[in-house]
């Protein structure tokens, strides 16, 4: 799974670009603009050539597989073959899933990124700092820079010294020089470099940086302690506020930072749980099986039935993630009879994404001790409301989502404004409005979600298991 970091840059020039063109259409001059905040999808990694400011080869990322091959070698160096062995470290075990593995696998497999580093030239950062160093003026001095939210899924990264971790680097082999400077998730980083059809906003500063859970976190306003959200993007992300204490999950969620809003700001931990295809399998039954032509239509097929009628699915295209781990599983569909449909595949594929958040949700209260009493929602998917009524209604509390579901951007936009230097608004909750919400309340009897919930595990444990090692490592298919 692989991106062109230019065209994301691109996609962030037009962005820029539109949102100018709006805001004149609305005699808003474009000099109002007083901060620009990024956020990103976390994990995926970049190398670039600081000399001519182009990438040294594609974005690999988060859910790409290709490296579980390395994953497998350096756990063979481990004592006990520990997956755990940086957690305490890091808030993370070892997996395909982080950054740190795919630039190991980088450096192993492309002969320009090695040379790159031997050079001195190589750049290594998420999206986030390719965007930010490309933004505030790239190889004419671009500040190469990450903040503390996107650091924490490096695995390079101690979450409580808050610094880059010799020992870790050491162990994957990293050169430390090719790293960005960790700084907070929101300060001024550097002044944009930036001319437009529309206007120049050099000289704006970008002032917020969050990877994309944790400004949807911010987004939902969740600064208290226990305070949780959902979000239904390609992927399922359930973050809780734990406050300034990091917690450790004894139920396979992950520990990462939340947010720290300054400088001199307190940093904040929270407990996370991540499935890896939500919206992802609405598209792969779009795209791929052309059962439908629109997310709108898989919610359609599925109204029409209200019922999977027995059929389950576990959308594990890429193994497993939270609360199992388990990156042998593949995707599979079962309890299938003559009588089974498109539209029972379309409600089992919603019902997937609702129990897997369950699943998540059941390892975070036992980890809290606090059930939550209701989960905030929000992503593109929970404009789909069979789905936020399913969500309900399995896991039994109700499902709260902001009349404005964007709050990946807003958490972004917040940080951003609030950050010293800029202090357009003040993030202390007593100084933050409600938002407007709407309620879905479960509607089902619990015995009913229990059962269905029971039979949808026993499923999980047949996609398990699948895939050995033993496969063609380039990952293709022989």
């Amino acid at each position: 799974v692989e991106q062109d970091p230019k065209e994301i840059l691109n996609s962030v020039y037009e962005c820029v670009e539109k949102t100018c063109e709006k805001l004149k259409q609305l005699n808003i001059n474009i000099s109002n603009i007083k901060a620009v905040g990024v956020t990103n999808q976390r994990e995926t990694t970049v190398v670039w050539d600081k000399t001519t400011g182009e990438p040294l080869y594609n974005a690999i990322v988060w859910l790409d597989l290709r490296t579980q091959s390395t994953v497998e070698r350096l756990l063979k160096r481990i004592p006990g073959k520990n997956k755990a062995f940086s957690k305490f470290k890091t808030g993370l075990p070892l997996s395909t899933y982080f950054s740190a593995v795919k630039l190991r696998w980088l450096l192993d497999n492309v002969e320009e990124i090695k040379k790159a580093v031997d050079d001195g030239r190589a750049m290594f950062g998420t999206i986030d700092s390719w965007l930010i160093w490309s933004l505030t003026g790239g190889k004419n001095g671009g500040i190469h820079c990450t903040d503390v939210t996107n650091a924490s899924r490096t695995m390079l990264f101690n979450i409580h010294s808050l610094e880059w971790d010799p020992e870790l680097c050491q162990f994957f082999d990293i050169p430390m020089e090719i790293l960005p400077k960790v700084r907070s998730s929101s300060e001024i980083y550097g002044l944009m470099v930036c001319f437009l059809k529309s206007g120049a906003l050099t000289g704006v500063p970008i002032s917020g940086c969050l990877g994309d859970q944790s400004a949807a976190l911010v987004g939902q306003m969740c600064f208290q302690d226990g305070q949780a959200k959902n979000t239904y993007g390609t992927g399922c992300f359930l973050l809780c506020n734990t406050g300034q204490k990091s917690v450790f999950s004894e139920h396979g969620l992950l520990t990462t930072i939340a947010y720290k809003l300054g400088r001199d700001k307190p940093v904040c931990y929270a407990l996370e749980g991540s499935v890896a295809i939500a919206g992802a399998v609405v598209r792969w039954l779009k795209d791929n099986l052309g059962i439908a032509k629109s997310s709108q239509e898989v919610e359609k097929l599925a109204a029409e039935v209200g019922t999977s009628y027995g059929v389950y699915f576990v959308p594990a295209f890429s193994g497993l993630y939270a609360p199992y781990w388990e990156p042998s599983a593949r995707g599979i569909i079962c309890g299938l009879t003559q009588f089974t449909n498109k539209n029972h595949i379309a409600f089992a594929a919603l019902e997937a994404v609702c129990f897997q958040t369950r699943e998540i949700l059941d390892a975070m209260n036992k980890d809290c001790g606090i059930p939550l009493s209701q989960l905030q929602v929000d992503g593109g998917m929970t404009n789909n409301k069979i789905l936020m009524q399913l969500q309900a209604d399995i896991l039994c509390i109700p499902v709260v989502k902001p009349s404005m579901p964007e709050t990946t951007a807003l958490g972004a936009a917040m940080a951003a404004g609030a950050a010293e230097g800029v202090g357009v608004w003040s993030l202390n909750p007593a100084d933050l409005t409600a938002v407007t919400c709407e309620r879905f309340e479960p509607q089902i009897n619990p015995e009913e979600s229990e059962f269905r919930y029971a039979r949808w595990k026993k499923a999980v444990v047949k996609s398990m298991g699948w895939e050995t090692s033993e496969a063609p490592s380039n990952g293709k298919p022989k």
